[in-house]
């Protein structure tokens, strides 16, 4: 007779093995394009027919750069290097993070918003919100269209009956047929079970989510948004490969959990079409572009040494926080649902 220890043993070997075979098989077809010295792999964006750089430079972060002219040079750097992908949101730093985005895609003479795929984010769920905010990211990124724009932090079991009774999905998408959008997807970080009511919502094209060395462990994303978003022709974005936390650090890295490279490879080896990393200093961005053009997917006894390692700290959720307290929810989605910013 098998003793507790032992099943548990089985069950993790076993997790650690499925993991382990879905690393191969991304390794084999969603790598994309070799990383050259100056450049980085591509991944398709799920069935849009656009290849997007496998790591996107984090909205967030980049606003909260102090001297804006050290952003944009980091904006334009990570750029040339073969980061293509920008991430922002209606909301970050209360639209500052567009408006400095707007300045660094604009500057001689639009040529870097040529080099972009740019998205952004709007947080209204009703459809006079939505049109405002969209103008609003227009105006700001300095552009007349938006590649993707996602519905923001979809984070309370209501955001799904809301945005299709309040009417913003349907005006997000009326402003998609005007051609100021190309593609629409939405983001959430709290609760997978939230994700999945979302997407049957809409024929989406995109799901952001969090993906990391934690999440596997605990109220997964990975392992029940991703599944689910590939059997509706979606493809997943990673965020918070570290844990979240402000100034790039990451809660996992800082616990001392994995290191960052570790946590953004094991993120990479999710079948997953980009992954948002923060970005706040120049020496981050080349960490980030190191690890992205050195990237090799866990797989076998690599992998299940990192669960192992992993797996005493990730089930209770101490470095996931933003999935079981309302803290990590933006001020004004707080405010939406009634709680005090």
């Amino acid at each position: 007779m098998s003793s507790p220890h032992d099943e548990n043993r089985r069950e993790f070997l076993q997790t650690g093995l499925a993991a382990a075979t879905a690393a191969v098989a991304l390794s084999s077809v969603a790598t994309g394009e070799d990383a050259s010295s100056k450049g980085l792999a591509t991944r398709p964006l799920g069935k849009t027919g656009v290849d997007v750089s496998l790591l996107c430079l984090g909205g967030w972060h980049v606003g909260d750069v102090k001297d804006q002219g050290e952003a944009i040079k980091i904006m334009h750097t990570a750029l040339d290097e073969g980061m293509t992908f920008f991430d922002n949101c209606w909301d970050y730093h209360d639209g500052g993070s567009e408006e400095i985005m707007g300045k660094a895609l604009a500057a001689d003479g639009g040529k870097w918003r040529k080099k972009c795929f740019l998205m952004t984010k709007v947080c209204a769920r009703d459809a006079k919100g939505v049109r405002s905010q969209i103008e609003d990211s227009l105006r700001r990124l300095k552009t007349d269209v938006i590649d993707l724009m996602q519905m923001h932090e979809i984070n309370f079991d209501n955001d799904p009956d809301w945005v299709q009774e309040q009417g913003g999905l349907a005006e997000l998408l009326k402003i998609q047929k005007e051609g100021k959008v190309r593609f629409v997807g939405f983001t959430g970080h709290k609760s997978p079970h939230i994700h999945l009511k979302m997407m049957p919502v809409h024929a989406w094209q995109t799901v952001q989510c969090p993906i990391n060395v934690c999440d596997h462990f605990y109220r997964s994303f990975a392992q029940q948004v991703i599944p689910a978003a590939e059997k509706i022709g979606a493809c997943v974005i990673g965020m918070k490969s570290l844990g979240g936390g402000a100034k790039g650090a990451g809660k996992i890295p800082t616990a001392k959990v994995a290191t960052a490279e570790e946590c953004i490879r094991f993120a990479l080896s999710q079948p997953i079409a980009s992954l948002v990393t923060g970005i706040d200093s120049m020496e981050v961005l080349k960490q980030n572009i190191k690890i992205g053009r050195e990237y090799k997917p866990y797989q076998g006894a690599e992998l299940e040494a990192l669960l192992a390692k992993v797996k005493p700290q990730a089930g209770d959720g101490r470095h996931e926080r933003f999935k079981s307290t309302i803290d990590f929810e933006g001020p004004y989605h707080r405010k939406q649902h009634g709680f005090e910013a």
